[in-house]
């Protein structure tokens, strides 16, 4: 896999539309890297959901599941719900790949603004987004529940397209 700091050769990542038959991989993968896991279940059902804009993104050979993302459009607005990298494929580009990705869909079914939130003590995410050109547009109050009863804030961000 080699080390967390190489970029991965974008030839050696596959971003496919999700499906509902992936939701359980999905919901595992959502399970290690957030603190309340998604269900398999909500997972499909969001997958399926007409409005449904969601990719996962597959390295290696075999496939693995490297990451996913999900997103709904909505009118003219996208939003992306939920983007998560497994942690031996962070910080070498993929959910750099999954939200280019979900952004070039919302721009083919003519979305004007992409939305998300993000914890305001997620450095790294941040960083990830305002790279890709979205902007403050509010803030959440205790958005995110922490384990030990500690609420995090949450910044909406914004990308006009």
């Amino acid at each position: 896999m080699g080390s967390a700091a190489t970029p991965l050769d974008p030839k050696n990542l596959s971003l496919l539309w999700a499906s509902p038959e992936r939701a359980e991989e999905i919901s595992a993968l959502h399970g290690r890297l957030f603190d309340k896991r998604w269900d398999a279940e909500s997972i499909a059902c969001s997958i399926e959901d007409p409005t449904s804009a969601s990719f996962i993104a597959q390295v290696g050979e075999p496939r693995t599941l490297a990451g996913f993302v999900i997103g709904r459009i909505a009118a003219d607005e996208a939003e992306i719900l939920s983007i998560g990298v497994a942690p031996e494929w962070q910080r070498r580009g993929v959910a750099r790949r999954m939200a280019e990705g979900l952004v070039r869909a919302a721009r083919r079914a003519e979305v004007k603004r992409v939305f998300l939130e993000v914890a305001v003590d997620n450095a790294a995410a941040i960083a990830l987004y305002e790279g890709l050109g979205f902007r403050p547009a509010g803030r959440r109050k205790g958005y995110y529940e922490r384990p030990g009863g500690k609420n995090v804030d949450a910044i909406i961000l914004s990308l006009d397209i």
